[in-house]
């Protein structure tokens, strides 16, 4: 069996490998190579491999770094099932419909030719065959399953197994226990786990911590009359925050303010969750089955339209705006952050993990002016950050789930991560658990 890394390899964003036994070969995501912007230029060459023989794809979950570049591989002539949870394939349609536009209007902007277009992506949800968790997948040699990673919802790790060998691919998970879903499940035992290592040099604070620290920040932005922006990935982060926000004001711990999700996809994807309550946790299945609209309140304004977009900056702070994209690397956020970055009354909050070279690490990290639109924006806001939002396990997560199968395990592939991070996680995997752990190189096949 050979295993070849073809994306998220000493990098975050990409995840891409192809597995072969016996002449069939599979593959696990198709993600897009993302960074300061959507259009970075690894998503326009070629695949390294010939789409046409891939047999299948198996897809994690439905963020974009993992399912971004499906319509591009049926472009090319990929033709078998893509395999993914009921979720993960509602929300793969919305989402990629969504990054369309963006992609199409960044790549004329650089004179290159569109990446995809509709036809596309119908391709690939005609060819989408949605599978629960624990219902095993035979192709060729290989049985496939998925278990919960809870990392978002429908999200999922995939067992594979072949030639009496068995391989774990992490894709990412959870930083449990969440807001909304369910922790993530025990790893199985296996042979090799190719795991990501997004937050593997980091710790973040305790979950329960999370909306402790919400509060404050809406306190200190509401007595200082400003406005609060959280640039926020559409999916999950978007409708955790909406739950804690709902807690909020539903036992006074804040004061009222009008709040603004001020993103089409996000109001789409959270419209999803309807349907799928069964993947809820106890308490919000709870909260759910009670009658709680467990992700709206008095005060919630939902802006569809460019015009209510538009319309958020005639209402008077104190407010708290919540925009894609998550790391304002594109997205309605964009516009706020010209009109609020220059108020010393005003905070952003960051949420989400924030890649090399996009807009909003460099924010985080203190600069003292940003471009945006061509415009130099100087930052006089206060900046914020929850890491305990963070859709990722941190360290010690990782590296307890991957302990469970210390006995069985034979080497971890540390990927999904930046250079230093993945360097860490594989180090404290070798020191702390005895387990021998590599990070691969882009393009480097191994021999299971």
């Amino acid at each position: 069996m050979k295993l070849t890394f073809y994306g998220a390899s000493g990098e975050v964003t990409g995840s891409n490998y192809v597995l072969e036994s016996g002449g069939t070969r599979i593959m696990v995501d198709c993600g897009l190579h993302q960074g300061g912007h959507y259009a970075e230029k690894e998503n326009f060459e070629p695949f390294a491999y010939d789409p046409k023989e891939i047999a299948a794809v198996f897809i994690t979950h439905s963020h974009l770094d993992h399912i971004g570049r499906l319509p591009s591989l049926t472009k090319a002539g990929f033709s078998g099932p893509i395999y993914g949870t009921p979720p993960t394939r509602d929300f793969a349609e919305l989402m990629l419909y969504d990054s369309e536009h963006l992609l199409f209007s960044e790549a004329e902007r650089e004179n290159r030719p569109p990446l995809y277009g509709d036809d596309d992506i119908k391709e690939v949800m005609h060819l989408w065959r949605a599978v629960n968790y624990h219902e095993k997948v035979t192709l060729g040699p290989f049985t496939v399953e998925f278990f919960d990673a809870g990392h978002i919802l429908g999200s999922a790790f995939v067992k594979i197994q072949a030639e009496g060998k068995t391989i774990v691919f992490s894709g990412d998970l959870g930083n449990s226990p969440a807001p909304i879903i369910k922790p993530t499940e025990e790893i199985p035992e296996t042979d090799y786990c190719v795991i990501e290592s997004t937050y593997g040099d980091r710790v973040h604070e305790e979950v329960a911590e999370r909306q402790v620290l919400l509060e404050r920040v809406i306190e200190d932005t509401v007595h200082a009359g400003g406005t609060l922006m959280i640039p926020t990935f559409a999916m999950e982060r978007m409708q955790d925050l909406l739950y804690h926000l709902h807690q909020l004001f539903e036992n006074g711990r804040v004061p009222r303010v009008p709040v603004f999700v001020d993103s089409p996809l996000a109001i789409k994807l959270s419209a999803v969750y309807e349907k799928y309550d069964d993947y809820f946790n106890a308490d919000a299945l709870k909260e759910t089955r009670g009658g709680e609209d467990i992700l709206n309140f008095p005060g919630l304004r939902l802006t569809l339209k460019t015009e209510q977009s538009k319309d958020i900056n005639n209402i008077t702070p104190p407010k708290i705006i919540m925009a894609g994209a998550g790391m304002s690397n594109g997205g309605r956020i964009l516009h706020h952050e010209v009109r609020y970055l220059p108020d010393p009354k005003s905070t952003i909050l960051f949420v989400g993990y924030q890649a090399k070279g996009s807009l909003g690490q460099k924010i985080m990290d203190g600069a003292p002016e940003v471009v945006i639109f061509g415009e130099t924006v100087p930052v006089h806001c206060r900046k914020s950050v929850i890491g305990g939002y963070s859709a990722h396990a941190d360290q010690p997560h990782l590296l307890a789930w991957l302990g469970r199968t210390q006995e069985s395990l034979k080497k971890a592939f540390v990927v999904h991560g930046e250079e230093a991070a993945s360097e860490t996680l594989a180090t404290k995997i070798r020191d702390d658990l005895a387990i021998a752990a590599e990070v691969p190189k882009p393009g480097e096949t191994v021999e299971l």
